[in-house]
């Protein structure tokens, strides 16, 4: 509990940071803005099925802020919540939630510093309520706390690019009540992610095409990843050189060959005399490490892939690649196009070895420094409803449900695509995400009733929204999800939720005071949770 409560600090320390880079007095090459809040919501909730109701009142802090200068970037939106029920079993609590994100220019166009912390919630797993209902304490809900930092370098050697980075990353999850507990009979049991460190180096050197009617480019790469839960370590190391051979003016095939190794392994778990594990109170599985280590996966020997580059203009690249990794094909691809100034699109398609923490921390590092947090009356969280963080530069953004999928303690073979559009014109602006996952999990067979290996889980999530400007003071908001996830275990079944949210806002006689209106219409449905909800909600928010 020591080390959640420090990196709880840690978090909202780095995002006060941010804060006080925001706090900078403004000159003509500095650009900052800080927008402090402070909210105040009456929430009603009805069960539409059996008519529960449920009322509760949300008094809410917060802070959006941003500074630019020439060499540095810092933008942050941080919010605290305090949720008091007006039933006398009903869901009190409260949550932070916010990203923040730096870049800094150490050295111009040579050395530059990234760091970014994010304090957020989420589902477990698929077995509760979709991204409409996180804010509350169900018993499904957990909070996450992460942060990362590390130096980019990019310089010239002569004629040769070089190229080095490192990021040091940090994951804590609250996991309140669910330590290794099945939230239903007969579930499985999962030993849920606790907290882990995880390291990350590569390097390169290269030359472009020019001086050789090709490029090419030798790098490698190490990362190190500790988890506390029965004391786990993945390392992976590769080096590999890459060629890539323009065929025309917006052309190029590119191919590469390398060696990996890949290794991941935990402690073996304590048990009884009757050779049953012996569980915390709180149903949790004990390491043992008087007992050999238990290898979860050991992977070497030679990868490859050949592709293309494809830039037929400035604002667009395609670019895909096939090859063998991991034992088995690979394929992975990228889409960025600008269909003009307003609106953009960029997707994806990967394949990689991954674990929450990892996935966490490369999610976070990857959203944009100028991001724009669209947060969703009923779901202030990061991300709001649909779980992407938008850049403003349009056709930007990342979305954390590859990441979310399940909050577990197990590496995954991570297979996927995704694709985030936006933008906006005159008084319209329009931001759409949608993904899809596939992990297939590895982890020792310690004991029947905890086994996670080579189970595979499936996700899609999409999500919608669209904001219109009425007038000076006033907007109307959109927003629509729709998810299924199919757990892979014995005992759980897949789950759908689906849900629509519309919102008023207006600034009431000053413009630091403005009024919210909403209403939302939600639906989820497997065997644990068949239910309809319709919820209101009226606030005040005050601006500073």
């Amino acid at each position: 509990m020591k080390a959640f409560t420090s990196l709880k600090r840690l978090v909202l320390g780095a995002l006060a940071g941010t804060l006080a880079l925001g706090s900078a007095p403004a000159s003509a090459e500095v650009k900052t803005h800080v927008s402090p809040y402070i909210e105040l919501q009456q929430v009603l909730t009805a069960n539409i099925d059996d008519g529960d109701v449920l009322t509760y009142t949300n008094v809410a802090a917060g802070v959006e802020a941003g500074v630019s200068t020439r060499r540095v970037q810092a933008q942050i939106s941080y919010r605290y919540d305090r949720y008091i029920s007006w039933e006398n079993d009903g869901p009190d609590g409260d949550s932070h939630t916010g990203v923040a994100q730096l870049s800094a220019d150490l050295i111009p166009n040579v050395l530059k510093a990234n760091a970014g912390a994010l304090a957020t919630r989420s589902r477990v797993d698929g077995g509760g309520p979709f991204l409409g209902f996180n804010d509350l304490d169900f018993e499904n809900a957990v909070d996450i706390y992460s942060l990362y930092a590390g130096p980019d370098l990019s310089t010239r050697v002569g004629p040769l690019d070089v190229a080095a980075s490192y990021r040091f990353g940090l994951v804590e999850v609250d996991n309140k009540s669910l330590r290794g507990i099945p939230l239903t009979p007969g579930a499985v049991r999962l030993d849920r992610f606790d907290s882990s460190t995880n390291h990350s180096v590569s390097a390169s050197v290269g030359m472009g095409p020019g001086q050789l009617p090709f490029g090419w480019t030798i790098g490698g790469g190490y990362v190190l990843e500790e988890a506390d839960r029965l004391d786990q370590e993945f390392e992976g190391k590769f080096i590999r050189g890459d060629v890539v051979v323009p065929v025309s003016p917006t052309l190029a095939l590119t191919a590469g060959v390398g060696y990996e190794e890949i290794g991941s392994s935990q402690q073996d778990i304590l048990r009884g005399a009757n050779g049953q594990p012996i569980l915390t109170p709180g149903g949790r599985l004990i390491g043992d490490p008087t007992k050999p280590r238990l290898q979860s996966i050991d992977i070497d020997g030679v990868i490859w892939d050949a592709g293309f580059i494809y830039r037929p203009t400035r604002r667009t690249e395609i670019q895909g690649r096939v090859g063998r990794r991991y034992g088995g094909t690979l394929v992975t691809g990228s889409l960025s196009h600008r269909f003009n100034r307003d609106y953009g699109v960029s997707a994806s398609i990967y394949d990689g070895i991954e674990s929450f923490g990892r996935l966490t921390v490369a999610n976070l590092a990857a959203v944009p420094v100028d991001f724009d947090l669209r947060r969703n009356p009923f779901n202030e969280n990061v991300g709001g409803i649909g779980g992407c963080v938008f850049g403003n530069d349009p056709g930007t953004g990342v979305c954390f449900d590859d990441a979310f999928q399940r909050i577990a303690a197990a590496n995954f073979r991570n297979r996927g695509a995704n694709i985030v559009f936006s933008g906006g014109r005159g008084l319209w602006d329009f931001s759409v995400g949608a993904g899809y996952s596939n992990r297939r999990y590895y982890s020792p067979i310690v004991t029947q009733g905890f086994a996670l290996d080579r189970t595979t889980d499936e996700s899609f999530s999409l999500f919608a929204g669209a904001t219109r400007r009425l007038s000076r003071d006033s907007s109307l908001a959109l927003d629509g999800y729709a998810g299924w996830f199919d757990s892979g275990l014995q005992g759980d079944n897949s789950l759908f939720s689906t849900g629509i949210t519309a919102s008023y806002q207006r600034s009431l006689f000053i413009d630091r005071l403005q009024a919210t209106a909403a209403v939302g219409l939600f639906h989820s449905e497997n065997d644990r949770t068949d239910g309809t909800f319709a919820s209101g909600l009226v606030g005040l928010r005050y601006r500073f």
